[in-house]
């Protein structure tokens, strides 16, 4: 990948965020929060116009579910911050995306201090399909038990029957830009990279194909060892390394990154390991 291309990707995933952002907040406050984030990047804030101007001639299902009064009932992310999601307290975003969100949160009942990482799937996105994604991600994540990849501690629905899982807390960097900020030679991010092969391949011994690797998805901590998170558009294999049959996608959308997605995700041909082998190529080669 060319310095151009990476800064490519780089700009598209800051516009994606944006574009998420942005749809959390009233419409009328859009704009304000546009200019603030775009600053004097006009071309950057005019794709996230052109994204936002799609998205609301698109209609249909696109559009966040209504209740018997006609009136939008997703709650908003910032919303949810002070809410109690099982015996955790959400106390502020720390990731956002069009379907959910993930929330450092803390123990609310004082039992005991420790801190988590609750994921939250949002009103308006809970779907069939989304509660049976949620329910595979954390019987996968119970599953694994391995020192680079993230502990799964609960998991369970709210009263008003969003799903949520509960993991442990990451505090730490992108693995790109951790190695930036360190100033890692080529053998220590060698020596780092094997790490995050091996939670990979411990992954694949049990039959789970992550399908979604990027250096975001992958934190190193102050210790500087890497923990792979997001299990949430996983593939579970059978015996043979291709996809189970009881696991594909219902619905048709090829939920990826493209910026690491392998040939075959692309294309949306049967996924094997080789397609986390790809993605873990990009992220070496980055």
């Amino acid at each position: 990948m060319t310095e151009k291309s990476r800064s490519t990707s780089q700009r598209w995933l800051r516009a994606e965020e944006l574009f998420h952002t942005a749809l959390d907040k009233p419409p009328d406050q859009r704009a304000a929060f546009l200019c603030e984030a775009c600053g004097l990047d006009q071309s950057l804030r005019a794709e996230i116009d052109r994204l936002l101007d799609s998205y609301g001639q698109a209609g249909g299902f696109l559009e966040p579910r209504r209740n018997d009064q006609g009136q939008d009932a997703a709650v908003s992310d910032h919303d949810a911050v002070g809410r109690q999601v099982g015996a955790y307290r959400l106390v502020e975003i720390i990731a956002s995306g069009g379907m959910g969100s993930v929330y450092r949160a803390v123990r609310a009942d004082e039992q005991y201090e420790k801190q988590v990482a609750v994921k939250l799937i949002k009103q308006g996105a809970v779907t069939p399909e989304m509660r049976r994604r949620f329910t595979r991600e954390r019987q996968m994540l119970a599953s694994l038990e391995h020192p680079y990849i993230t502990r799964l501690l609960d998991g369970g629905a709210t009263d008003d029957g969003l799903p949520y899982l509960v993991m442990d807390y990451v505090e730490g960097r992108p693995i790109i830009a951790d190695c930036d900020a360190r100033g890692l030679s080529i053998n220590q991010r060698l020596e780092l990279f094997r790490q995050v092969c091996s939670a990979v391949q411990y992954a694949h011994q049990n039959l789970i194909v992550h399908r979604d690797l990027k250096p975001g998805n992958i934190l190193v901590t102050r210790d500087g060892e890497p923990r792979l998170l997001d299990f949430g558009i996983s593939k579970l294999m059978d015996d043979r390394g291709t996809e189970s049959g009881l696991d594909l996608t219902m619905t048709g959308v090829r939920a990826m990154t493209p910026q690491y997605a392998s040939p075959e995700q692309i294309r949306g041909e049967p996924i094997t390991t080789a397609t986390d082998v790809y993605s873990l190529g990009v992220i070496l080669y980055e």
